[in-house]
């Protein structure tokens, strides 16, 4: 691996461990074996090395999320199985020790003072909406229309923050797939009585 990449992997490390704010660039560079003349010369600052080691973290996990063809239960895409199946899977990685999404707490709760990490992950998160739409509802990312983003993509990244937050603030008490998964059941048969 070059400089750039041991930067990277490096940051990761140092997130996990220490999270955004208590990660210095002397605490990357001790980690990744390079210099403090690299972070600059590769990313332009510590923050912005940070948010794309986050971004990378988070990539990492989408892998989670999706079974893939012939792993997965087969429930149909758009059906309220896919829903609480690809639901399942991604609270599951919010149940591992330490989860990695801790990290979002931290950017929402300290984003001020981060501004650069920040702006840098408002714009993944764009993209982290559009990869949920053909997650839950089938399809190809790069078929998803920018009103589907701004639409049925923000719906799911609501939901992900949502439980984000629950998850890292009370994880005894947190949803599971299957209640959030009735709860959406209820508001649709509402949703439907209201209509007649």
């Amino acid at each position: 691996m070059g400089h750039r990449e041991d930067l990277l992997e490096g940051a990761k490390r140092c997130l996990l461990e220490k999270g955004f704010v208590r990660t210095t660039a002397r605490d990357i560079v001790k980690e990744s074996g390079t210099n403090l003349a690299s972070i600059g010369y590769h990313y332009g600052s510590k923050d912005k090395l940070l948010a794309d080691a986050y971004v990378s973290l988070v990539e990492g996990l989408s892998d989670a999320f999706d079974p893939g063809e012939g792993v997965s239960s087969g429930a149909a895409p758009g059906s309220l199985e896919r829903f609480q199946e690809v639901w399942s899977n991604i609270i599951s990685t919010m149940r591992e020790p330490h989860s990695m999404w801790r990290l979002s707490m931290e950017i929402v709760a300290m984003g001020d003072q981060l501004p650069e990490v920040r702006d840098h992950l408002a714009r993944a998160q764009r993209e982290g909406s559009r990869g949920f739409v053909p997650l839950f509802l089938g399809g190809r990312e790069e078929d998803v229309s920018e009103e589907e983003v701004d639409t049925v993509g923000q719906f799911y990244t609501t939901l992900m923050m949502g439980l984000i937050a629950q998850w890292t603030f009370d994880p005894e008490t947190a949803t599971d797939a299957e209640r959030l998964t009735t709860g959406l059941r209820r508001v649709i048969e509402a949703s439907a009585k209201s209509a007649d």
